[in-house]
């Protein structure tokens, strides 16, 4: 049980499957100056967490506390601080990758990686967004420059990513085509895809043409095969940050445009995603919550790639 010192967080010593994971007692952190202490009430979990539990990713070995966004209250403030206050609604993401944290009951970071809580979600749903928005505004409006009346193709549109992407790309006024399994395009039609797309029985490569922009979530072949959606002058954005650069490569001989990224954090891209949620215009998924002391079960239920929309740690 956590004191008024300490604080329980989800750890592990080694890398691997999920049995790996455990609750243990840490210090309460202190903020430092520009820093604020926020009490998390809500973390998201996503499959950039499970992938560093098994093979540690950016981080290296454990021991290590994952979790990167969050929706909590400020608890306290460091010297400096004047975006926020004692008692303010935050959502935030902590600087990626080593920011991690998150899957704890409290965290201490600088303030500009927070946001206010957008009064109409609760805890659960705002810490949803955090991370799959950042990584789904920066993809489609920072670096693909989406407009209105133009057609995009979005992988895996019912994921963590997609769904947000899904979204943002409807309240740009675009023209969504997403691809998921045949059940979940119903689900679909009903965050906005215009045109849903059968991954199993349909190649997209085939099935779809005159894109404007791509967004890839899936990595492996899938950034280069979109290239060929294209329509000339178009963009494929992989938020898969490393791979062949057979990408690059297709891009620049078929005159079209390949971006690989890596999420970052913004607090005016935040503030942004906010606004849209405070709008209703973009809301989370919600597949299932977890309390801290689930997180092994989280995160078996996250890796079997089944799930619609997001899974979110309750902190008590």
């Amino acid at each position: 049980m956590s004191t008024d010192t300490t604080m329980r967080a989800v750890s592990q010593d080694e890398l691997g499957g999920p049995e790996v994971l455990h609750l243990i007692e840490l210090p309460r952190p202190e903020p430092r100056t520009n820093e604020i202490l926020v009490r998390v009430r809500a973390a998201s979990l996503n499959p950039t967490d499970w992938k560093h539990r098994r093979k540690g990713g950016f981080l290296g070995q454990p021991p290590f506390v994952l979790g990167w966004d969050l929706s909590g209250v400020v608890e306290a403030v460091g010297v400096g601080v004047a975006r926020f206050s004692v008692g303010d609604d935050v959502i935030g993401m902590l600087s990626y990758p080593f920011g991690h944290g998150a899957h704890a009951e409290y965290v201490a970071a600088p303030a500009r990686w927070f946001a206010r809580k957008p009064a109409s979600l609760d805890h659960v749903h705002a810490a949803a967004l955090p991370l799959v928005s950042l990584t789904a505004w920066q993809a489609l409006i920072e670096n693909a420059d989406l407009q209105a009346g133009q057609r995009v193709l979005i992988h895996a549109a019912a994921g963590g990513v997609g769904h947000i992407a899904v979204q943002i790309a409807k309240a740009r006024g675009a023209y969504v085509i997403g691809t998921a399994s045949a059940p979940k395009h119903d689900y679909l039609r009903g965050i906005g895809v215009d045109e849903p797309i059968d991954y199993r029985t349909t190649d997209f490569a085939e099935a779809v043409s005159d894109v404007d922009v791509v967004l890839d979530t899936m990595g492996r072949d899938y950034s280069t095969r979109s290239l060929r959606v294209l329509r000339p002058g178009g963009i494929v954005v992989s938020i898969l940050p490393t791979g062949s650069n057979d990408f690059y490569e297709a891009a620049e001989q078929a005159n079209l445009r390949a971006v690989r990224m890596l999420v970052d954090t913004s607090h005016a891209h935040l503030d942004a995603i906010a606004e849209l949620a405070e709008q209703g215009r973009i809301a989370a998924t919600i597949a299932q919550t977890f309390s801290l002391e689930d997180a092994a079960q989280a995160h078996r239920i996250g890796e079997e790639n089944r799930t619609v929309g997001k899974l979110v740690f309750v902190v008590d």
